[in-house]
């Protein structure tokens, strides 16, 4: 559906140049919600604003079916862009229009026909859930209706790719859930495509079926979210879910634990989540486990549970306790941060 091909980008900012996107190469599939996550910095918006060429990129390719749009003459590009829709954290919303005129200016412009842009606006609107605040202005609406205008606008124009650009930073969490499941429900029954970027843990785990860690312009690591979650390779992406799922301990009381036995990451996928393996632990075995930190997350498809446990005891029961863990399919390591 779409294939980025070691898109690069540079900016000339003064005498110095900033190179925002490094040899960067993804494919996002048709029909699938591709997510890329990173802190503030990382090269997510530019690399985003490359695949409708909002950012031209310095070099390498954007392939769009079949197509590189590098090459695309001005009309045929923007007959494409008409085919990629887009959402912002700030709405764009024309305060002196109506949530109807909202939507169905951009059609006019456009050059779409009255009674096609009546039946489009009223369409969107009702997926969107807006259909009673048609005639309402920009003012009168709360962060999460503004937002589900700009889905809507972007629909209308019936795209095949939805591109995110942090479309629920600026939201509370009820509003972001709310989103969330209204972005799953356009993928579900439009069969729209979703590519996605956020400083956000929960919006990837929420939605996502695979996602990308951005650093310093760079790809670090990339696969389906519940490898990225459960197995993190890199560096960057272990510190990232790590300071977001909270499993770090303060230094001082992480030595304390050690001097009375072993702290570990316990990591396990679906319905490993429901099983009382401590619990286990604690009888089969001289040892017992406490759990320090962690929690259960909900991903797109199913649940990912990470515990910081303390395992007290002598050096051999620790050790056949965490052996009797990997046996269930837990995922195990050492917590040595």
């Amino acid at each position: 559906m779409i294939e980025l091909n070691h898109v690069s980008k540079t900016f000339q900012v003064g005498k110095k140049k900033i190179e925002a996107l490094k040899d960067v190469s993804l494919t996002i599939r048709k029909g699938e919600i591709f997510g890329v996550i990173g802190f503030s910095g990382a090269g997510k918006s530019t690399l985003i604003r490359c695949i409708n060429l909002l950012e031209r990129p310095t070099s390498g390719h954007v392939i769009v079916d079949d197509k590189d749009i590098l090459k695309l003459s001005k009309r045929d590009l923007l007959k494409l862009r008409r085919k990629i829709g887009m959402i912002f954290q700030g709405y764009n919303l024309l305060e002196t229009a109506s949530v109807y005129e909202n939507i169905a200016i951009p059609l006019k412009l456009e050059g779409v026909a009255k009674d096609e842009i009546e039946r489009r606006t009223e369409k969107y609107l009702d997926i969107v859930g807006l259909t009673d605040r048609r005639d309402a202005y920009p003012s009168q609406l709360s962060g999460g209706q503004k937002q589900r205008v700009a889905i809507a606008r972007a629909l209308a124009h019936e795209p095949e790719v939805l591109l995110s650009d942090e479309a629920t930073s600026a939201l509370d969490p009820n509003t972001t859930e709310s989103i969330l499941e209204l972005l799953l429900k356009i993928n579900a029954e439009l069969g729209i495509t979703i590519f996605l970027i956020t400083h956000e843990l929960n919006v990837i785990q929420r939605v996502c079926d695979r996602v990308a860690v951005m650093e310093k312009g760079q790809i670090v690591e990339q696969g389906s979210v519940v490898d990225i979650f459960a197995r993190p390779k890199e560096a960057m992406t272990q510190q990232f879910i790590r300071n977001e799922s909270r499993l770090s301990i303060p230094e001082s009381i992480r030595r304390d634990l050690l001097k009375s036995g072993r702290l570990v990451n316990l990591t396990f996928l679906g319905e490993s989540a429901k099983d009382p393996f401590l619990a286990t632990v604690a009888k089969k075995f001289d040892v017992l486990p406490s759990i320090i930190a962690g929690g259960i997350d909900q991903l797109k498809d199913q649940s990912i549970g990470n515990l910081l446990v303390h395992l007290k005891g002598d050096r051999s029961e620790t050790e056949a306790a965490i052996q009797y863990l990997k046996q269930q399919e837990i995922l195990v390591e050492e917590a040595d941060y």
